[in-house]
């Protein structure tokens, strides 16, 4: 594996790996646990040169959030990204991503999807992301591009994205990678006090629960997750969010959709924990 800064050198890296086949990217923050390196695996299995990015992206950061102390463990990702095989790793500045003042940088916004549930709660964003994804990807030009559905937001804003400008990327999602009590792997769990990485787990149950109510014929929205909501807050969480919806639009739960996610925020301690499930839904 070779570690690039420059935007250069990854151009003239990738123009001979392109030329002997597909490249497959993957764009993280660092800090990376078996949920990242889950993605470099799928990835490995649609190309044959493999890029991974490591970039903290100062512009979906408000301004009270945990940019300035977000883990950074180049020497250890650096490791563990060589040891399954990623061919290319990608490290910018903040220069090299954004040479303007964030101010003056042009910005790509997804509309609508970006404001909902975690974009109304972090302004701005989802604006952020998009901007940055769309940058490295006209950077490394990949062929296919892998992204958890940890986020599952973040990832059909991308999908929109790609699909509104006309990008020529296979977007490939990959299921939540969890611990054993079903808390999903985020690098902010280390924020956690082990009393609260006891309760964590309890975010996870209650999506399950959610979903059985679901599946067994409930279909009083407001109902289901104003209960998950409650019972998240009695657990010692503050709950950002609990939705139902489809999870093809991330609008609200139609009477004919098939395909739901049930997304759900909530704070605990000093970190933001989100997770989702789907449902598959067999209603006439």
């Amino acid at each position: 594996m070779i570690t690039i800064e420059s935007l250069e050198q990854l151009r003239e890296q990738l123009a001979a790996r392109r030329a002997a086949g597909r490249v497959a990217f993957v764009p993280t923050m660092g800090n990376l646990h078996e949920g990242h390196l889950a993605l470099v695996r799928e990835a490995r299995k649609h190309a044959d040169c493999v890029v991974a990015s490591i970039f903290v992206n100062p512009m979906q950061f408000g301004a009270n959030e945990d940019l300035d102390k977000y883990p950074r463990t180049l020497q250890a990702d650096q490791a563990a990204l060589a040891a399954e095989g990623v061919d290319i790793l990608f490290t910018p500045s903040v220069s090299t991503m954004y040479p303007k003042p964030l101010a003056d940088q042009t910005r790509v916004e997804v509309p609508h999807i970006s404001n909902l549930y975690c974009g109304a709660s972090r302004p701005g964003h989802f604006v952020g992301v998009a901007t940055v994804v769309c940058k490295l990807f006209n950077m490394v030009q990949p062929q296919v591009a892998v992204f958890g559905k940890k986020d599952f937001q973040q990832l059909l804003v991308i999908r929109r994205m790609v699909a509104d400008l006309a990008m020529p990327i296979d977007i490939v999602g990959v299921d939540t990678v969890r611990d054993g009590d079903g808390l999903a792997k985020s690098s902010r769990n280390q924020y956690l006090s082990e009393q609260q990485r006891r309760i964590a787990p309890q975010l996870h149950r209650q999506l399950q629960h959610l979903a059985e109510r679901l599946r067994d014929g409930e279909r009083d929205v407001p109902r289901l997750q104003a209960d998950m909501r409650q019972a998240l807050d009695q657990a010692g969480f503050v709950t950002d969010y609990v939705e139902i919806v489809d999870a093809d639009s991330l609008q609200a739960m139609r009477d004919d959709s098939h395909n739901v996610a049930i997304l759900a925020a909530a704070q605990l301690g000093g970190a933001r924990l989100i997770d989702n499930i789907e449902v598959h839904l067999n209603d006439s």
